[in-house]
């Protein structure tokens, strides 16, 4: 058999699969890799299960209306459990006669092994939001009783959504998931990725991560397992694994295009060798930080009680360019020097921002700097031309164009940004978090090879679509940049950072997931643990559910939504921040305070919100609007 063209290059690839370790095993050598892999789990029935039979009793008499199965291995467990105590006859015709839910293809399977056919089926990628959204469309579940088979673990968040629809739910267990009988291996694994001595985990089941965690807890070294894994690429199999994850606060960088092992272990050796080598080059050259929650008064802020999902007394407000031409006190410190020039001088541009804040009175500060400055230590020659904005005078057109675009080998080449985070921090009232904030890099990859802004993207979707090589290469070496300079910033005195994605608006959600998502997801894993992040994509709704990350990342949501609409999309366990019409501000006072009024109403009372325009504030925009805005906020929210 001829060498795959994408390998693992001699990377140590761990794995903790179990039923299928060797063809595991198998694929990742024959991919080039150093395969470690250890069973992590195995199928425990519970028994005897008194629960389950009573269960198919409730089945038969009525009492259960609606049967959800999440597992086929769980529903022939339940068969196996009630075998010698129910009638089985019986109990399948009471099945084949009320709704019937399954969680994809194998409880599908399992149950045509009996005779029965689902009433629906979860599409792709099966994970419990899919399965609610399937309740929406077909099956009202108000005052109805829903049996729920569980596998392994109680999913929380799926209960609430039943309950929130108005069910009363029935969860049931028929098997739980025990360490294999010879734990060695999966010792072994588990203190090498501690040690950071595994370049990539491969992860085929949503257990095999409780299982690790068990296993990291007796051998008690949890937190040191977190901070390997913090260094190492991690490959989920699909959706509900990436779940898991997130609710266990470990990131993950890359999903495959189907929710199968050979199309992880393949897809994994294509794209995350990448990965693998600009995750190196992240953390060789990001500043190591100890973040305490007590290391900074405005922790407790409500703008960071926000970013955590919290319960506030009011909905925070802050406002992306806050400090911008629409200011007086902006535009007379701009005529004295050019845009760069200005962005180059700490002082300065503290002094905007602060005066911003004190005269809006925002609950929050975002640097004064540009989404470009990051682009000139990678070799590009960056003008700022009046009236065309910024230029590149010598874009990436072709591969061969690569081989002069640097990797950020001196972080120190941009300390002026850190300078102006220090300086902002210490002007700034104690109570008011400081953000700092980066480009992304689909957005900094397009002007890098358009040369400057754009309408059609044309040599930025060529170079994407034509030479995958050449993409990833500089997509690696920008987020690479993005994640030590974000790190920078925090090391500097920064409570939250966040990426603007100015461009991806012309992005598909299918393109985005292909050619961007993995490194965002790379960025979001390498940003200093426990630090808020907001991501920022404008111009096409269809990427929300794309920008959820980790669970501390926050969603910026632009105004071509409604906010209601775009949180359900996202998820309701995820904060999120916007998304007034920056236009709204150039109306009168009455107007503006409906608008706020009506966008806090789509909120919900929810916790998590964050109140800002779904972009900048325009530059025509009068002084006296925004505070109007920030004022209403204040009042209307108020609990």
């Amino acid at each position: 058999m001829s060498k795959p063209e994408n390998d693992y290059e001699g990377f140590s690839i761990a794995a903790l699969e179990s039923r299928r370790a060797d063809d595991m095993q198998r694929m990742i050598e024959r991919f080039g890799g150093k395969a470690f892999v250890s069973p992590s789990m195995q199928e425990v029935p519970i028994e005897p299960n008194r629960g389950a039979i009573d269960f198919a009793h409730r089945v038969m008499t009525g009492e259960i209306h609606v049967v959800v199965l999440m597992t086929g291995v769980g529903f022939r467990y339940l068969l196996r459990a009630i075998e010698r105590h129910v009638d089985q006859k019986r109990f399948l015709e009471s099945l084949s006669d009320i709704v019937t839910i399954c969680r994809g293809p194998k409880p599908t399977a399992a149950m045509r092994e009996v005779g029965l056919t689902p009433t629906h089926r979860v599409p792709e990628p099966n994970t419990w939001r899919e399965l609610l959204q399937t309740i929406d469309g077909n099956v009202s579940i108000a005052n109805q009783t829903v049996g729920l088979q569980e596998y392994g673990v109680t999913n929380a968040s799926l209960i609430a959504g039943l309950e929130a629809r108005g069910a009363t739910v029935e969860p049931l267990r028929v098997y739980g998931w025990e360490f294999p009988e010879d734990t060695a291996p999966l010792k072994e694994n588990v203190q090498a990725l501690a040690a950071g001595k595994r370049d990539m985990l491969l992860l085929t089941s949503a257990h095999q991560i409780v299982n690790m965690l068990r296993m990291a807890d007796q051998l008690g070294i949890v937190d040191d397992l977190r901070d390997g894994l913090h260094r190492t690429v991690i490959a989920s199999i699909g959706p509900t694994t990436s779940q898991m994850l997130h609710e266990c606060d470990i990131h993950v960088d890359l999903e495959p295009s189907h929710p199968k092992m050979g199309h992880l272990v393949t897809e994994a050796a294509a794209r995350g060798v990448p990965l693998i080598k600009s995750k190196r080059i992240t953390m060789a050259s990001s500043p190591k930080v100890s973040v305490d929650k007590n290391a900074h008064p405005s922790v407790d802020s409500l703008f960071m009680k926000a970013c955590r999902g919290e319960a506030t007394e009011r909905t925070p407000i802050w406002l992306m360019r806050q400090a911008g031409r629409y200011m007086s006190e902006y535009r007379e410190v701009r005529a004295k020097q050019s845009f760069l020039e200005l962005c180059a001088n700490p002082t300065l541009c503290s002094e905007v921002m602060c005066t911003a804040v004190d005269r809006l009175g925002v609950d929050a500060a975002i640097i004064f700097s540009d989404l470009l400055p990051i682009l000139v230590p990678l070799g590009f020659d960056l003008e700022f031309v009046a009236g065309d904005g910024p230029v590149i005078h010598n874009p990436v057109r072709e591969g061969a164009d690569l081989s002069r675009v640097a990797d950020l080998e001196d972080p120190s080449s941009l300390d002026f940004v850190y300078e102006t985070v220090r300086q902002t921090r210490a002007d700034l009232p104690e109570n008011i978090p400081l953000i700092g904030f980066a480009g992304s890099p689909f957005t900094l990859a397009s002007y890098a090879i358009e040369g400057g802004g754009s309408r059609q993207y044309t040599h930025t979707k060529k170079l994407m679509r034509s030479d995958r090589g050449a993409w990833d290469a500089l997509m690696g070496k920008l987020s690479s940049a993005i994640t030590v300079y974000l790190n920078h910033q925090i090391a500097a005195g920064a409570q939250c950072v966040q990426l603007f994605d100015s461009w991806a608006g012309c992005l598909s959600a299918a393109d985005y997931a292909n050619f961007v998502l993995p490194w965002m997801k790379q960025i979001i894993a390498g940003i200093t643990p426990g630090i808020p992040l907001i991501n920022f994509a404008t111009g096409n709704p269809e990427l929300l559910p794309l920008l959820r990350g980790d669970r501390r990342t926050v969603v910026g949501v632009d105004w071509r939504i409604s906010l209601d609409t775009a949180w359900q999309r996202i998820g309701h366990d995820c904060s999120v921040q916007g998304n007034l019409d920056p236009s709204v501000l150039l109306g009168p006072p009455d107007t503006i305070r409906a608008a706020a009024a009506e966008l806090l109403e789509t909120a919900g009372g929810r916790p998590g919100h964050i109140f800002n325009l779904g972009h900048g504030v325009l530059k025509e925009t009068p002084v006296d609007h925004v505070i109007e805005l920030v004022k209403a906020v204040k009042e209307l929210s108020a609990k």
